[in-house]
């Protein structure tokens, strides 16, 4: 399988530096990595095909602004927008091109407009998810939240030390459960950051995450602090906040 329930991976490249990687992508083999490039691949010529069928429909439609086809003496400019469409033309007229003019007439575009629109949405879904936390100590604490589709960013945010007040596991009603998520307080700000809130890892995965990123944060002496656990029980701060269940 090309996913996985959300496990945790850990990352210490020195003893003032930790990384948490919560994760539903097993570990990054070989094959795993040919897998998912072959995946992505094919989604792409399947997007490339949408475009050119909505393509296709367009230059149908009798209302549509196409610019003149090229003639013998004058050649569009490169990668100009009549060069574009030149090529796309020449698409359509090649004899597996010619499947999809015959397609888009059939469908109509109150129906192939917004099913077109749907796939191509769907292909741009990740594959899988990682949520990071970075812990520096004397520099600060840094969340890293991967978008829902690969057009969205990676969601990134720094908290310097010095506006860390400090993390705790929070608990919150989901449901008629109850999950644990670590939080991270910063000083000057109502909202507590939440690390990994779509992925909410397990309360074990959560505890190991607190236990280092407070290690690595105030060194021997950070377990003195509130929401650590101590002799394997768990301090919490709770929240009145009731999660809607998904």
């Amino acid at each position: 399988m090309l996913t996985t329930a959300p496990y945790l991976r850990t990352r210490r490249p020195s003893p003032t530096t930790a990384e948490f990687i919560v994760s539903t992508l097993p570990p990054m083999t070989v094959p795993l990595r040919l897998a998912l490039g072959a995946i992505y691949f094919l989604r792409l010529v399947a997007a490339l095909g949408i475009l050119l069928l909505l393509f296709s429909a367009w230059t149908q439609d009798s209302y549509s602004y196409s610019t003149p086809l090229t003639t013998a003496a004058v050649e569009p400019p490169l990668f100009s927008v009549a060069y574009i469409q030149h090529l796309l033309r020449l698409l359509l007229t090649s004899r597996p091109g010619s499947l999809f003019p015959f397609i888009a007439s059939a469908i109509p575009p109150w129906i192939l407009v917004p099913a077109s629109l749907g796939a191509l949405y769907s292909l741009s879904l990740r594959i899988g998810n990682e949520e990071r936390l970075l812990v520096l100590r004397g520099l600060g604490v840094q969340t890293s939240t991967g978008g829902r589709t690969v057009f969205h960013p990676l969601q990134t945010r720094f908290i310097p030390t010095e506006n860390v007040g400090d993390v705790l596991v929070n608990e919150a009603f989901r449901g008629f459960g109850v999950r644990h998520y670590l939080v991270v307080v910063v000083r000057g700000e109502d909202r507590l950051v939440v690390v990994f809130p779509k992925l909410l890892p397990r309360l074990d995965d959560v505890v190991r995450v607190l236990e280092g990123a407070r290690e690595c944060l105030y060194g021997g002496g950070g377990g003195e602090k509130n929401g650590h656990v101590e002799k394997g029980k768990m301090t919490t701060v709770q929240s009145t906040q009731r999660c809607q269940s998904q």
